[in-house]
């Protein structure tokens, strides 16, 4: 218990084992302090040399043998108030870098901002995303078979709940094989032939973000940040929604 309790102060596995024993042996050697932690002698040596340096063991000479003592514990209350004093340094030169690094950022403004992701872990992550950001219309396109296919029905609900939740509407045009989805109050959707137009991919815009995700043989998916790329991805998908009108 206590093992575990250093490591939560900062210790690893070693050094916990290596200090507890050497507290308990008192002046030892490094034979009776690697026998009683469990750990070889090879490593326990470079284990002292760390606790050493964090001030938790020291050494001395007894004829031709060398002791070590473990430090009071009292010292780790030291090492704590120390690693507070330097994380407060940090933050405080960090604080002073920020107007530098916010300026290098601001440099990066105009670009697209892409993330990629992979596996279908990595496409419910994009769905997570596209619930929080997403604040008025999703424009979507998706072949129903492939969504199915990839998730289930517990998933889907989940998503969908959430949109709900935050009163996200949606504008879908999709594909699917034996089956029409209706048009409900919080979404449009329109079918068009899947020999026509076949979908592998499921595309979705919403504010400035543009989503595909690849739904074939491979699970992979791209979301880009960018409010011109997604205006544009806006105005393509309004183009087709008109020219779905003829197969409703």
């Amino acid at each position: 218990m206590l093992e575990k309790d250093l490591q939560e102060i900062g210790l690893n596995e070693k050094e916990a084992r290596v200090y507890l024993s050497a507290l308990e042996l008192g002046q030892s050697t490094v034979q009776d302090i690697a026998k009683k932690a469990l750990v070889n002698r090879a490593t326990t040596y470079f284990v002292i040399e760390s606790l050493m340096k964090s001030g938790l063991m020291s050494s001395f000479q007894k004829g031709k043998k060398q002791y070590f003592v473990a430090a009071d514990p009292d010292r780790l209350i030291e090492i704590l108030e120390q690693e507070k004093d330097t994380i407060e340094r940090r933050k405080e030169g960090l604080r002073k870098l920020l107007p530098q690094l916010q300026s290098i950022n601001n440099k990066q403004a105009n670009r697209p901002v892409v993330k990629y992701y992979e596996g279908k872990e990595g496409l419910l992550s994009m769905s997570e995303e596209l619930i929080k950001y997403a604040k008025n219309e999703i424009l979507m396109a998706y072949s129903e078979d492939a969504v199915n296919a990839v998730f289930g029905d517990k998933e889907r609900k989940k998503a969908r709940n959430r949109r709900l939740d935050n009163k996200v509407k949606t504008k879908v045009i999709y594909t699917y094989k034996d089956g029409i989805l209706e048009s409900t109050p919080d979404g449009e959707r329109r079918k068009v032939p899947i020999n026509k137009f076949p979908l592998t991919c499921d595309i979705a815009i919403y504010e400035n973000y543009v989503r595909i995700a690849s739904l074939g043989n491979r699970l992979v998916g791209i979301v880009i940040e960018d409010k011109e790329i997604a205006n544009s991805f806006r105005s393509i998908f309004r183009l087709a929604w008109e020219a779905t009108e003829k197969y409703q």
